[in-house]
């Protein structure tokens, strides 16, 4: 069967013709603001999000007001996977990280070719599937490798996710990446700077040197990386 056209999002570009016509019609391109909270814990999720560019960030707040992110979506992958196959109550905080752009449809639309079509439904629970491995790596993460290793791990993500070296990222989305005080980030930020790794001015960051963070990062960019390949390659983006 033929491919569907290629889309900057590697969920629809995976898609063949049949299942990308189920939702092509609905599809419409929305920016993504840095900062914008897309859904509340116990809120219903409305819309699903593909980013082209730009990444989401799924968040939990704890009862001291502490945002920790548990996973990244971006330009691989879709959200609202999860929702549109079942309750759509969302069980974490979604906020734009980086901006960029994204395709949006009604979930309801999702949810309806999920129902229509056995292979469209399979590439939801794959997605899904992928970023529940996320999850559970980056909890693993962040309760056992140091600040600065968790921080080019998120690097890494950020970039591959995001499709660019250059990112727009405060030192309070920083911190809530790794789930780290803001005073820990500034001083590994700085470090990964003198090392020529980045370069990073009042919120922007550019990476100089993947190679390097790679070495700085722990296994779980790596883990989740292979995981992600597992689960959706030759579907995604490589």
């Amino acid at each position: 069967m033929d491919s569907a056209p290629r889309s900057p999002n590697g969920f629809l570009s995976a898609l063949n013709a049949d299942d990308f016509e189920l939702i092509r019609p609905h599809l419409r391109t929305v920016e993504l603001v840095q900062e914008t909270v897309l859904v509340e814990v116990g809120e219903s999720l409305k819309r699903a999000f593909l980013p082209h560019k730009g990444v989401i960030s799924l968040v939990v707040k704890l009862a001291k007001g502490e945002h920790v992110q548990i996973a990244m979506i971006g330009r691989d992958s879709v959200f609202g996977s999860f929702s549109a196959l079942g309750d759509a109550t969302a069980l974490n905080s979604a906020v734009v990280m980086v901006p960029g752009v994204a395709s949006t449809l009604d979930l309801d639309r999702l949810r309806a070719a999920a129902d229509q079509s056995p292979t469209f439904r399979a590439a939801l629970v794959r997605h899904g599937l992928a970023v529940y491995a996320q999850i559970q790596q980056t909890a693993g993460c962040n309760a056992s490798h140091t600040v600065e290793s968790r921080l080019a791990r998120c690097l890494l993500q950020a970039h591959d996710l995001s499709g660019g070296a250059k990112l727009i990222l405060t030192q309070e989305a920083m911190a809530q990446m790794i789930g780290a005080r803001r005073n820990s980030v500034s001083l590994v930020a700085n470090t990964l700077q003198q090392a020529n790794f980045i370069h990073y001015s009042r919120g922007h960051i550019e990476i100089l040197n993947l190679e390097g963070l790679g070495k700085t990062s722990c296994e779980c960019y790596a883990t989740v990386k292979a995981q992600y390949n597992r689960l959706l390659r030759p579907r995604c983006l490589s």
